[in-house]
């Protein structure tokens, strides 16, 4: 009997369909593995300028969804994306630590695509506190990174690895810095096993198309984790992922637009 790899998502419901809850299950579709959610809060935006309208979910919900995950169904790996207050982020990594899921990628979502500012910046000792100690993968962008690290900004390669050994301290097995716009002409990943730095570099795809990328990216990582991957395999598997999706990336108003996820498939 088929027997699918189960992974979990735990983050919140973007209701135009390209990041979230909702960009982590089409990529685990692609990947090919069993995806089921734990959601945390619904997000919505104002159609004339693109607001973000943030509604968390009570914790008493959260607690319920996923005990019907853990124990009552079980995963091969799991991922968190955004967790909108300090009691949720406690709350989750209370429940992942008691549930000893062997591989969890922590994406530290702090902004919302068409937003500027940290969403909760208080969240972010938080996570340090209560998610990335029992982290496999922490997959911060380039902004998310400096706060983890308690530095003001990132502005190079260099400075990249400084913060990587920095948030590594706190716990995490495996360090993945997102470096899309800091690099001139290019994007880069960066990972730090806690030994080396490990470099992926390309030149920038030419989109403005970008709503997704980090949760696709994480939620990649998290099914070739699930597979049985390594994670340096998983980190190149989700590099090229992303890098298919935005190439085939489009618009879906005038204020955002969203990978297309099934483009490595179509292409391979």
């Amino acid at each position: 009997m088929f027997t699918p790899v189960k992974v979990l998502t735990v983050a919140g419901s973007d209701c135009s369909g390209g990041a979230g809850i909702q960009a982590d299950l089409k990529t685990f579709q692609e990947r090919d593995v069993y995806g089921m959610t734990v959601l945390t809060v619904l997000v919505a935006m104002r159609p004339e300028d693109w607001q973000h309208l943030v509604s968390p979910v009570d914790l008493e919900t959260i607690k319920r969804q996923f005990r019907t995950i853990l124990p009552g169904i079980g995963v091969a790996a799991a991922k968190t994306g955004m967790l909108p207050t300090v009691e949720i982020i406690k709350t989750v990594g209370q429940l992942f630590a008691e549930a000893k899921v062997q591989h969890l990628v922590v994406d530290p979502v702090m902004v919302c695509k068409g937003t500027s500012e940290a969403l909760f910046p208080e969240n972010t000792q938080a996570m340090l506190d209560y998610l990335l100690p029992i982290a496999e993968v922490v997959t911060p962008n380039s902004f998310e990174a400096a706060q983890l690290a308690g530095m003001d900004e990132i502005k190079n390669k260099a400075e990249a690895e400084k913060a990587a050994k920095r948030i590594h301290k706190s716990g995490c097995k495996n360090v993945i810095i997102k470096m899309a716009r800091v690099l001139p002409g290019k994007t880069a990943d960066l990972l730090f096993d806690g030994k080396e730095c490990l470099w992926l570099e390309n030149e920038r795809i030419n989109t403005e198309w970008t709503h997704g990328a980090g949760c696709s990216f994480s939620a990649c990582i998290a099914a070739e984790l699930g597979k049985g991957s390594t994670v340096k395999e998983a980190w190149k598997c989700a590099h090229d992922f992303v890098r298919a999706a935005l190439k085939a990336s489009f618009p879906l108003n005038q204020h955002i637009g969203p990978l297309y996820h099934k483009a490595m498939a179509k292409n391979a």
